[in-house]
């Protein structure tokens, strides 16, 4: 002898677990977006820390080769041999090549501006600029160093 339950106890239909298969669905192909957005701004992130730490790089060997005040200046673009000494010119032509390897399409110029008055300091600005992926417009990190 079988048991016969009422209709509305018979249980889940097929119709009512593919719309909860489909609300799944749903939840993850958002979990999905999440991380892919979280990567984006993950490597964003990294390559930000890594120009500001080239940046700093180069403040650095400024301050410990401060003769003559100008002898980092360099142009834009950056041209390493328009350096004033030969330290200047091995550290430009290092930091270039950090710059270049560390940061897609990463690029460097330095800029110095002596307003001759004696009482202020001179400024170096450092800039880094880079390109990052699927933005249209370049990323770039400027520094300011007065020396």
């Amino acid at each position: 002898m079988s048991a016969r339950f009422p209709r509305s106890a018979r249980g889940f239909t097929l119709v009512e677990a593919m719309v909860a298969l489909l609300v799944l669905s749903i939840g993850l192909l958002g979990i999905a977006a999440l991380y892919v957005e979280t990567l984006q701004a993950s490597r964003s992130a990294l390559l930000r820390t890594q120009a500001v730490t080239l940046a700093s790089d180069l403040a650095d060997r400024i301050r410990s080769n401060r003769v003559p005040a100008n002898a980092y200046a360099c142009g834009n673009p950056c041209d390493a041999t328009t350096a004033l000494n030969a330290v200047a010119i091995a550290d430009l032509t290092d930091w270039l090549a950090n710059v270049g390897a560390l940061l897609p399409g990463g690029t460097g110029q330095v800029a110095f501006v002596d307003d001759g008055d004696p009482n202020t300091p001179d400024v170096y600005t450092i800039q880094v600029n880079w390109t990052e992926l699927g933005q249209a417009s370049a990323a770039n990190f400027q520094l300011r160093l007065e020396i």
